[in-house]
């Protein structure tokens, strides 16, 4: 549980967001879901944009915190069948419950982006260790164009958890290895 209370409050809103929707998100619902007194919110995220911009960016930590922390324990990449493993506990853990509320939080806030540009400048996608664990292991595959095949196999990952989210199911170990297999071609 975050001691520091703005920490506290943008988490409770990735919540709200993740349950309530867009339209969901307000001061009170935040207030609530945090168990604080009425107001408490609106006394440090005055407007709806600054309560919208504290949970953009602290999805953002959440995730490059996780991402740092997975390429950090994660050896080097030797084969595709260690990537396509890698990518489905990614997948895995981003259709499970805490995993699940963050993903429908991020992408909401990615269609919202669109009407705010601001929050897509926080949302623009971040160099870290496991997103260079993979660009390392193409490059080494020979695959030339190692950095925009990264982005684009990233992409059709994130793509396949969007799809589950929205539809239900799981992402199979077949379709990752797919989406790895055209990779590496």
């Amino acid at each position: 549980m975050p001691t520091d209370r703005r920490t506290l409050l943008a988490d409770a809103a990735i919540g709200v967001l993740a349950d309530a929707g867009m339209r969901g998100l307000t001061h009170r619902a935040v207030d609530r879901a945090a168990n604080l007194p009425p107001g408490t919110t609106s006394a440090y995220y005055r407007t709806r944009q600054a309560l919208l911009t504290a949970l953009v960016r602290r999805l953002v930590a959440l995730d490059q915190a996780e991402f740092q922390e997975t390429g950090a324990r994660t050896p080097a990449l030797r084969n595709a069948g260690e990537l396509t493993a890698g990518l489905m506990a990614f997948t895995e853990g981003r259709l499970a419950e805490a995993g699940r509320r963050r993903s429908l939080a991020r992408y909401a806030c990615a269609v919202e982006s669109v009407r705010h540009p601001e929050l897509r400048e926080i949302l623009v996608p971040r160099e870290n260790l496991a997103r260079q664990a993979v660009q390392d292991f193409l490059a080494a595959q020979g695959v030339k164009d190692a950095e925009e095949r990264t982005v684009t196999l990233l992409t059709c990952v994130d793509g396949l958890v969007f799809d589950r989210l929205v539809n239900g199911g799981s992402v199979s170990e077949q379709e990752i290895h797919g989406l790895v297999t055209a990779a590496l071609r």
